[in-house]
């Protein structure tokens, strides 16, 4: 008799047997088996606070300005270079003065000639005055000396207008910086064509920085010119808070993003233009859930919150967290009720159903 099919019903009820033995042991098991977890236990807290509102902003220089030459001509040299400081009234940039200093040559060669004609028409005017007090000259005669003694005098004032303009033209030649101020950007080269309204130098002012805040038309209400907010900058924490001042608020605002734009004063702190930063703002009072910030356990971007059950055990829900206060809480935006107690000291999430044991 062969025995083969024998042994393999045998082994086959030998396995199911043992899957059978095995699913019940596991359905046997629970979180009531697993050990207890001790930990202290506090109730999530309700407070009535105000609300804090966070905009964002950039440092911005108090000052600054595209310096550019009034004359053209070409560029001869250029003594600034990006990060150099420079002083109220230093060369920036040198414009090849032949032209200019030309045109001075001619204005004051054109006001010597009517100075010349000035003092011949008086001379004139003098001798007629005396012929006529002798009855030797007429009157038109007296009054065409005089005419032309006032056309002199007129040519003089225009020639020397002209002297004027010509030296300030000649002045121009050397571009200055208008304050004390910092080099952002060279935009010229030597060689280069310089002409008017073309930005050779990019300033910013050495003291005195700003934030351009951010605000929404919601919030804009809240904010007045004078009164002061706390700025912190991103890449500066050892600054610490920063008590600005709002300096300007534009009236009107941005149709695309629906904001207005807030500039607040950072006093002198030496930091460069661009940083980021954020200022807070006080808005309405509202009820707040706080939690101790240690309660808040976060997996994989979810942030859980373990609270006691009233079976005495352990249940994991999934919040979300706000600002953090000043006492080492944390606000609960949403997956706690004031009243729960929340525990605060596990090191990590446990099974639902895990009993808890509260230390005293």
């Amino acid at each position: 008799m062969n025995t083969t099919p024998r042994i393999l019903i045998l082994a086959v009820a030998t396995a199911l047997a043992l899957t059978v033995a095995c699913s019940n042991e596991t359905a046997e098991l629970s979180p009531a088996d697993l050990p207890p977890l001790e930990a202290s236990v506090t109730e999530a807290r309700a407070v009535t606070a105000e609300r804090a509102i966070e905009v964002r902003g950039t440092v911005q220089p108090t000052a600054q300005s595209f310096v550019s030459a009034r004359v053209m001509g070409p560029v001869v040299a250029v003594n600034a270079f990006a990060g150099a400081t420079v002083a109220k009234g230093a060369t920036l940039v040198r414009i090849q003065p032949e032209a200019t200093n030309g045109q001075l040559s001619q204005a004051q060669g054109a006001l010597a000639q009517a100075l010349a004609a000035h003092a011949l028409a008086e001379r004139n005017l003098a001798r007629f005055e005396a012929l006529h007090a002798q009855q030797a000259a007429s009157d038109l005669e007296l009054d065409m000396a005089r005419m032309q003694n006032e056309q002199a005098r007129g040519a003089v004032k225009q020639a020397e207008g002209a002297v004027q303009s010509a030296q300030t033209i000649a002045s121009d030649a050397d571009v200055t910086a208008p304050f004390p101020a910092r080099v952002v950007e060279k935009l010229v080269e030597v060689g280069d064509m310089a002409a008017p309204g073309r930005p050779l130098i990019r300033l910013e002012s050495l003291e005195g920085r700003r934030m351009r805040l951010t605000v929404r038309e919601a919030d804009i209400h809240r904010l007045t010119i004078g009164e002061s907010l706390p700025v912190t900058l991103d890449a500066r924490p050892d600054l610490g808070t920063i008590e600005a001042e709002i300096a300007e608020i534009i009236p009107s605002a941005d149709p695309a993003t629906h904001t207005f734009t807030v500039k607040v004063d950072l006093g002198k702190i030496d930091v460069p233009s661009g940083l980021s930063g954020r200022a807070t703002l006080t808005g309405d009072a509202v009820e707040r859930i706080l939690v101790p910030a240690p309660a808040v356990h976060r997996r994989g971007g979810l942030e859980l919150v373990m609270v006691l059950a009233d079976d005495g055990s352990a249940r994991t829900r999934a919040v979300k967290t706000g600002a953090m206060a000043d006492d080492g809480w944390i606000e609960i935006l949403s997956g706690i009720r004031p009243g729960d107690a929340v525990i605060t000291d596990a090191a990590a999430p446990v099974a639902d159903g895990t009993p808890v044991e509260v230390r005293s």
